[in-house]
């Protein structure tokens, strides 16, 4: 097997077998062609043998080249699968790629979706489950994400008394404090009509979702399907759940939304926690602005 033969295998992998967005096959299959370039490996039983010194020592020869905390992360992490992808060609029993700390990053601001993208997950989760009372639920999940503003876990805890839906709608969140949101009637809609294909008793004291063998729904359950649906959609991975909530913020803070009024619609404690929304919209009108002016795009 040739060196081209283990990136085509790695290529087919991500691609094909995991369904990676066209823009992470890119970026994982060239941190792979580095690291056989530089180290001169052919094989995937070499490349199955590195040691977690000699990924340290490639990963050090790459930041010498300027490679950012960031992106030296994202070359560590497209490393380590490439290196138990290897091992699991190679037939070793353990596939785990070596361990090794990746550098410490400062938290970042948060990646909203596009409302367009937003709306999309919410429709793609309802295509790709593979029930329609499955699909209607998650549907209903991330549109209270992003119509409402609410996180996850508050979205999980209601219960079959907060049936039928309002206008708005009483929910507690962190520190059991408690706000009132209001609902979109498509919001509203989607719930409704999951309630109404929910094969499970949905009493006053039942979870108002579902997992399918009739207990809480979970919240990975929510995170998986979501990511399988960002997937087809050729999303980045950073378009979560969690995202929704951010976008929810974001899209209203340039809608001319005030502070005061989205840190009560987003049940944040503190002014200081919604202020860093106001640096979301500066960073995404940076971005359009990088994307869109002449002289940034002249290379």
């Amino acid at each position: 097997m040739s060196r081209q033969d283990v990136l085509g295998a790695w290529h087919d992998h991500l691609a094909l077998g995991l369904r990676r967005s066209p823009h992470t096959v890119r970026a994982y299959h060239k941190a792979a062609e580095r690291l056989l370039s530089r180290l001169d490996l052919q094989e995937f039983d070499q490349v199955a043998e590195l040691s977690a010194g000699e990924l340290r020592t490639h990963l050090a020869s790459r930041r010498s080249d300027g490679l950012s905390n960031a992106s030296a992360a994202r070359e560590l992490s497209a490393l380590k699968s490439f290196i138990g992808f290897a091992r699991a060609q190679a037939g070793h029993e353990q596939t785990d790629a070596p361990r090794m700390r990746g550098p410490r990053l400062k938290k970042g601001l948060p990646r909203p979706v596009t409302p367009d993208d937003a709306m999309g997950l919410a429709e793609t989760v309802e295509e790709l489950a593979a029930d329609g009372w499955v699909g209607a639920r998650d549907r209903a999940v991330l549109l209270l994400l992003y119509g409402a503003g609410m996180r996850i876990s508050e979205a999980l805890s209601l219960k079959g008394s907060d049936l039928p839906l309002c206008e708005t709608l009483t929910v507690t969140g962190k520190g059991n404090k408690q706000r009132v949101v209001p609902l979109l009637p498509l919001v509203r809609d989607a719930v409704a009509t999951y309630a109404k294909q929910c094969p499970w008793p949905l009493g006053s004291e039942d979870p108002l979702f579902r997992g399918v063998k009739g207990g809480v729904l979970s919240q990975g359950v929510v995170q998986k399907a979501t990511a399988r649906a960002r997937r087809a959609l050729g999303l980045p991975d950073t378009a979560t759940p969690h995202a929704l909530r951010h976008s929810f913020a974001t899209h209203l803070l340039g809608a001319g939304a005030d502070l005061r009024s989205l840190q009560e619609l987003l049940g944040h404690a503190s002014l200081g926690s919604t202020q860093i929304y106001t640096k979301v919209d500066a960073a995404s009108l940076l971005d359009t602005y990088r994307n869109a002016h002449p002289r940034e795009r002249e290379d």
